[in-house]
Formats: C-alpha cells, sequence, structure tokens
C-alpha cells in the first residue's frame, strides 16, 4: 500500500525539508521519515501539499501527461467582470505561454476560513472578491499571473483540492495520513 500524507501548508513555509535558516520547512510540521512532496506550493501560497512515500504515486501526481485537476480558492483585488471570467475559462496569454482553459467561478469567502499570517493587504477603496479556479496544469506562479493578467492581482491563494483529495477538516499545519493501492 502506498502512504499518502496531506497536508495543510501554511503561508510562509517552503515545501522542502531541508532548513534554508529564513523560512519554516516542512520538517517544522511533519516528521515522518521517507515522505516527499508530489509537487510545490509557493512560499506565498496556503493550503494543500500531498506527499507521499511512494515514488511512482508522486510521478503520478506531478507529471502533467495525467493533468490531475488543482482547485484553487483565490481572493483578488478587484470584482470580476463577465470579460475576465471569459479570459480565464478561454486560456491566458502570459507571453511564455498559453493556460489551458480553467472552470473558473465567482465564491463567497469559504466558510470557516483561518486568518492569515501576515493579514492581507486591504484597500478602502478596492473592494476583493473570490474566485474558484481549477486548472490541469500547475506552471510557476501560475493562478497569480492569470488573474493579474485580467486585471485582477491575487491577495490570497489556498489549494484546496488535488484530484479526489482535499483540505476538509484540516487546519493550516496539520495533516492526516491515507493509504490506498499502489498505482500499477
Amino acid at each position: 500500500m502506498s502512504r499518502i500524507l496531506l497536508f495543510n501548508k501554511p503561508y510562509g513555509v517552503i515545501c522542502q525539508f531541508s532548513r534554508d535558516g529564513m523560512h519554516p520547512t516542512l520538517a517544522d510540521y511533519i516528521s515522518l521519515p521517507d515522505f516527499y512532496p508530489a509537487g510545490r506550493l509557493d512560499t506565498d501560497s496556503e493550503g494543500l501539499l500531498l506527499l507521499t512515500d511512494d515514488g511512482k504515486l508522486q510521478h503520478l501526481i506531478t507529471d502533467p501527461r495525467h493533468k490531475l485537476s488543482k482547485t484553487y480558492w483565490v481572493q483578488v483585488e478587484g470584482v470580476p467582470d463577465d470579460t475576465a471570467l471569459g479570459k480565464l475559462r478561454k486560456g491566458v496569454d502570459l507571453k511564455d505561454f498559453v493556460t489551458l482553459p480553467a472552470d473558473v467561478q465567482p465564491m463567497e469567502e469559504p466558510g470557516g476560513l483561518w486568518p492569515r499570517n501576515p493579514p492581507i493587504r486591504i484597500r478602502k477603496e478596492i473592494p476583493a472578491s473570490w474566485l474558484k479556479i481549477t486548472i490541469r496544469e500547475g506552471k510557476n506562479r501560475q493562478v497569480r499571473r492569470m488573474t493579474a493578467a485580467v486585471g485582477l492581482p491575487t491577495l490570497r491563494l489556498i489549494r484546496y483540492c488535488i484530484g479526489e483529495w482535499a483540505l476538509d477538516g484540516l487546519a493550516p499545519g496539520a495533516w492526516r495520513e491515507e493509504t490506498m493501492a499502489r498505482p500499477g
């Protein structure tokens, strides 16, 4: 059986076990041996990070050919209009590549959401909104770049799901272990 950890990565934590002297790392939260991240999440992003002790499973989760969906809760500066939503849904030209179409839905602030430390920057004259964005690729800072390209800079980014795995019930810094049949 493959073992997998679902970890709710707090803001400011880097996705590695080796210490860099500047940021908290996975080693500050997870002391189990032989687990490795299946993918990455930027230091300034929060939410679901998968770790596994199975190299084949790690490859299946991260290999772009499998196009495992990733769902993000994204707080943006401004109020999205139909034009901005349409561009995100169609695919955004980010100069070095054009994103695949995304599933994008406006949403209310997620219930039970933990406060971010440090808090996001709030501007009195510019409202903030929440979007639920699902993509099937995961290039460097892709969601942040997509929202910025359509005039909606990201203020807070939380990865909620990867494939069938979700954050449900995990507080920041907490993890739970699941087992599954080894990938074929």
